[in-house]
């Protein structure tokens, strides 16, 4: 596949985003976040800009960007239309919550709780939208819906660690960085599974593409096209392997080894620049995994056009 700029920008400053939230709201539940407004305020206006700008990048890929709500329509059968309504729907318990951190009112605890819940179905209806497409053999691997909670929880958490490790009076626990650290390396490890799982498969055919591969070989009696074409441009988009293992060691190195070890040094030297540091690259590794993960996918129609098949 193609990857499409704004898809993948949508995916990651949203999923940052959406972590964000969803950490601030499970930890303002669970009453062990700071109750300074700011410590409040800041983190969630920042995870707002990063959702807002995702969604808004997500437009640009459509051709009609004015008739993006008719989307919201099909939500009985489409996980589009349904993380539409789930991202619009966690904007309610976000400005509800934020009202009342700013008034200094009760019942923090349970708007951050339905804010947590509303971010954690938003992102699994995000992943769902790829892992519910069966012409895409790579994206219907097991370890695609829970990379992608794993992800937003990893760059939304590191720039939670930034923002509060930023502020000189504000305590934060040691866990909270460590888990991070646990984070990321469990994610690297179950990126690197995918990998794996997704190289071992076969490349598309036309008997899997027309679902008559039980009958025996099939082959197309004369090709689909004479030129190029949107097919041939979007959906037979190959990736060249020599790009792939330079990329994927760059996305590792910056989403886990970088952030991991920002966390080591930062916890017993007390250097919370590093913080910053951890989130840059993590934001940064995110972008070219996510690159990958759609330009390594292989749709079924390109079994059609056998010289974009490696």
């Amino acid at each position: 596949m193609k990857p499409a700029l704004s898809v993948i920008f949508f995916t990651v400053l949203s999923g940052a985003g959406y972590g964000v939230w969803c950490l601030v709201g499970a930890a303002l539940a669970a009453g062990i976040y700071p109750q300074d407004r700011i410590d409040i305020l800041l983190p969630l206006g920042f995870g707002f800009v990063l959702v807002t700008a995702g969604l808004m990048a997500s437009t640009a890929h459509l051709g009609r960007p004015e008739r993006a709500w008719r989307a919201l329509t099909q939500w009985r059968s489409s996980w589009l239309s349904r993380e539409g309504i789930a991202a619009l729907v966690a904007y309610l318990p976000l400005l509800m919550l934020a009202y009342l951190a700013w008034r200094g009112a009760a019942g923090t605890r349970v708007l951050g709780a339905l804010l947590a819940v509303c971010a954690l179905a938003t992102i699994g209806c995000t992943a769902n939208i790829y892992r519910s497409l069966k012409t895409i053999r790579a994206w219907r691997a097991r370890q695609v819906a829970p990379l992608y909670f794993m992800f937003a929880c990893l760059s939304g958490g590191l720039w939670l660690w930034a923002w509060l490790a930023s502020r000189a009076d504000t305590y934060v626990s040691d866990a909270f960085p460590l888990a991070l650290l646990v984070l990321a390396i469990v994610t690297a490890l179950i990126k690197v599974d995918y990998w794996r799982g997704i190289d071992a498969l076969p490349a598309p055919t036309a008997g899997h593409a027309t679902g008559l591969e039980m009958l025996g070989a099939v082959r197309a009696f004369e090709g689909p096209v004479t030129e190029e074409s949107y097919l041939t441009r979007e959906m037979a988009f190959v990736l060249a392997r020599k790009h792939s293992a330079r990329l994927r060691p760059i996305a590792l190195t910056l989403f886990a080894a970088v952030p991991a070890l920002a966390i080591a040094i930062a916890l017993p030297s007390g250097a919370g620049w590093l913080a910053i540091v951890a989130a840059a690259a993590a934001s940064g590794g995110v972008l070219v995994e996510r690159w990958l993960f759609f330009a390594e996918a292989r749709h079924a129609v390109a079994a059609f056009f056998p010289r974009a098949v490696p």
